[in-house]
This record gives C-alpha cells, structure tokens and sequence, in this order.
C-alpha cells in the first residue's frame, strides 16, 4: 500500500494531483483544503495518502495534512459515504469544524455540505461522535478561529461559495486585526458582491 508520496507537482487540477515520483506520474484525487496549499506545478510537494483497492480499481487520495487524511477514513468508514462522497466533505468544510459539527450533532451545518442529506448527515452524527480523534476534540477552537468559523458559515447561508469565501477571510483576516464580526462581515459582503 503506498502511505506516502513527496514528489514534484506535474499537474494541478482543483479535485486532482498529478505528482512526479522518480519519473512515475501518481493520479491523486485530493480536497479543496489539500489543493489550496498545493504548490505551483514544478514544485515539489510531501502527501500523505489513503490507497482505495477495489476489486475494478486502484485509487490513491491526497492530503496535505495528517488530520485531513485521519477524517477521510473516519468518514469513508460510516456507512454509506465512499471515498468521492468523503472527499466532497472535506472540500466543504474544514476537519475541526467538521468534528465539531459531529460533536454537537449539528445536521444543519452538515447538509450545508454539497452533496450530503439529512440521513447522511445523521448517519455521520451517531457513527462518527465517539470515534473522532481525541486530538481534535481536545483542542479548543481560538477566538480567531471561532469567528472565521462564524463568518464562514453566515457567508455559506447566504448563498455564497466555499472557494470565495475562504479567499475573502483570508484576506480580511491575513493579519493580526481586531475588528469586530459584524465589521469584517461588511466587508467581506462588500467584497464578494463585486466578485
């Protein structure tokens, strides 16, 4: 099984990676999260990888993170979620808030995640809540973090799109600030009604 991949990035596509490793090109399916921190093609890039054997198919999925890669196998572990399934929700909402959202049976913050319903969600609720890393429920949140969690799911609610809004908040929230949430709201409205 192959764990891990550090090779040069060939090809970047928003769902995929191809990496370069001694002269052989790996297809990895990747989430937006892993995708976002991918270097410009040419550089070189460490993954960590998950190896999906079926008996009609080899498929190897990317992460950037160890945390990402433990919640793909969380997820694609619950019934009824498979690997294109889990990397859809890691692409819509990032693993802390995801394991929150599990922790406080939160349904209605994860149908907001494309392509996951009602059963879905639920079904990840009661498999999921006792099996999470204890890493990830043992760190709180910062404030920082609390209100781009806030901000990025009243911006998600009022229709916008995962992508712009993560740009938007980092730029509005790249360095150290104290404003408010109603202030970087604002402007993060202003900006992404001009997109």
């Amino acid at each position: 099984m192959i764990a891990r991949l550090f090779g040069r990035i060939a090809d970047k596509q928003p769902n995929r990676l191809i990496v370069d490793v001694g002269g052989v090109g790996y297809d990895v399916q990747v989430p937006l999260s892993t995708y976002y921190v991918t270097p410009e093609v040419g550089a070189e890039m460490p993954l960590r990888i998950h190896t999906h054997v079926r008996e009609d198919q080899l498929a190897l999925y990317g992460f950037a993170t160890e945390l990402e890669l433990t919640m793909f196998e969380k997820l694609i572990a619950v019934s009824g979620i498979g690997p294109k399934l889990a990397l859809s929700v890691l692409s819509g909402i990032e693993p802390r808030e995801l394991a929150g959202a599990i922790q406080r049976n939160d349904v209605a913050r994860l149908t907001a995640i494309p392509g996951v319903g009602k059963k879905t969600a639920e079904r990840m609720c009661v498999e999921l809540r006792d099996r999470l890393p204890k890493a990830i429920e043992a760190t709180p949140a910062s404030p920082a973090d609390s209100m781009r969690e806030d901000l990025g799911s009243a911006l998600a609610n009022l229709g916008y799109h995962r992508q712009a809004i993560d740009k938007v908040l980092d730029k509005l929230l790249g360095g150290a600030s104290d404003r408010t949430f109603e202030e970087v709201l604002r402007a993060a409205l202003k900006d992404l009604s001009r997109a």
